[in-house]
């Protein structure tokens, strides 16, 4: 019988520090970081015939063509899934261009791992790449970076996906992501009675240990160490921008940054001779879809990561104690705060780290495409540590869109897909196993 379990075969990222300085030959494009991380993910299990054998690519969405009416100052390449296959020598059957969000490359690996266990397809390549830094250093220094490209071939473009705001929201001015994390975060400090100071503080000490795995993790845009005082602290270059955040308590997209993964069915592994220490499976995965933000019953916590995270771990098998080594979307503290709130952690006193890469701020923050940087250092993490679980849980919108996922080296017994994300409307009684009750419903 064909093991059809998926399985993470291949990783790869590339950071591009880009100045301007030698003008724009040596430019980074979207396509020329995920052609390099795509060539890492595939030359990291050097599989003879692999690009021929890739049946799916499926690539995040760009932040550019995220935005209503974007003008696309340096032009835009029509179909990134196809210019990418072109570029790897690869030909596959399906080209799909992700939704708008930070929960898409989690959502595309679920996607992508029921497609091979459902036998159709063997070999899929996850990819995205940002270059927002290099657009705002082109456009500060009035250099013509050149983005523009059309390539022919079939694409299953899912456009920006459901609209996020409501009118109302949008005429009280609740436009900016940093605006709706806010009213969060002071949820947050409400709930815990704490004054502004107290809880930068608290953000101060939840991000430091962050900013330290930054500065050691060789694919950061940013690396810096900072300390806690600094980052609780007011300045010239920790300035304030929607109260309670200061610069660094929030996500930095000034990023060149691309990561890659190769997922393909057991079966196939074993056909490529792919060793077992390389390899990564999936044994459990949530998806959750809240409601608009002025329709929730409550802002100091997420409905949404309380069903993917729960949904992750029942079909694991495993409570948030049993997992090794974590990975929370960290765009915002309340964000962090929230998704430890579900799993029952105190992030004051757990001793894993609640990142893998150093996090939206230090590592950067590339638009829709950091948790496939989670997800390939999470690979990296349990290739070293095998047998042991990290838990990774992407966040798109303002904690709107949730998708988590349980991985590890050690084989499951079977595979079963991820369900159909969750609605407030579709479920009443969420199904959390392991993380029931932590949350009101």
């Amino acid at each position: 019988m064909t093991d059809t379990r998926p399985v993470l075969v291949g990783v790869g990222q590339i950071v591009d520090h880009w100045t301007g300085l030698n003008g724009l030959s040596d430019a980074p494009t979207y396509l020329s970081l995920a052609m390099g991380a795509a060539r890492r993910a595939i030359g990291d299990i050097s599989a003879v015939g692999l690009e021929d054998a890739i049946d799916t690519i499926a690539m995040v969405r760009t932040t550019e063509d995220s935005v209503p009416r974007q003008s696309f100052p340096f032009g835009r390449c029509n179909n990134l899934p196809r210019a990418l296959a072109k570029e790897i020598g690869a030909n596959p059957r399906d080209a799909i261009y992700g939704i708008a969000g930070g929960q898409s490359p989690q959502s595309l690996i679920n996607e992508v791992a029921a497609r091979i266990h459902a036998g159709k397809s063997e070999v899929a390549l996850v990819a995205g790449s940002e270059v927002i830094g290099a657009i705002k250093t082109a456009s500060k220094l009035g250099l013509a970076l050149d983005l523009g490209l059309n390539v022919d071939g079939d694409l299953d473009d899912r456009g920006m996906g459901p609209v996020l705001l409501t009118r109302g929201e949008v005429k009280h001015g609740l436009v900016k992501p940093a605006y709706f994390y806010a009213l969060f975060e002071n949820a947050i400090a409400a709930r815990n009675g704490e004054t502004r100071s107290e809880h930068r503080r608290a953000m101060a000490k939840l991000f430091a240990p962050f900013a330290a795995i930054s500065a050691v993790n060789p694919y950061a845009q940013f690396g810096t160490a900072f300390s806690e005082d600094f980052l609780a602290t007011p300045s010239p270059d920790n300035y304030e921008f929607a109260d309670p955040f200061l610069k660094w308590h929030m996500a930095q997209d000034a990023v060149n940054l691309a990561a890659a993964v190769v997922v393909m069915s057991s079966a196939r592994a074993d056909e490529f001779g792919i060793a077992e220490d390389k390899r990564v499976y999936v044994h459990g995965a949530g998806e959750a879809v809240d409601d608009h933000i002025s329709e929730r019953p409550k802002l100091d916590g997420s409905w949404a990561m309380q069903v993917a995270l729960g949904r992750a771990l029942d079909q694991a098998s495993k409570t948030a104690a049993e997992i090794d080594f974590l990975d929370f979307y960290s765009c915002f503290p309340c964000a962090v705060f929230s998704a430890c709130d579900v799993l029952g952690i105190n992030p004051a006193t757990d001793p894993r780290p609640l990142t893998q890469t150093g996090g939206l701020p230090f590592f950067g923050g590339p638009g829709n495409n950091y948790s496939l940087h989670a997800v390939a250092t999470m690979v990296e993490t349990l290739r070293t540590n095998p047998g042991k679980f990290g838990l990774v849980l992407a966040n798109g919108g303002w904690m709107t869109k949730e998708a988590a996922i349980v991985y590890s080296t050690m084989p499951p017994k079977s595979y079963s897909p991820a369900a159909e994300p969750a609605t407030p409307e579709t479920t009443l009684q969420p199904i959390l196993g392991p993380c029931q009750g932590i949350l009101e419903t």
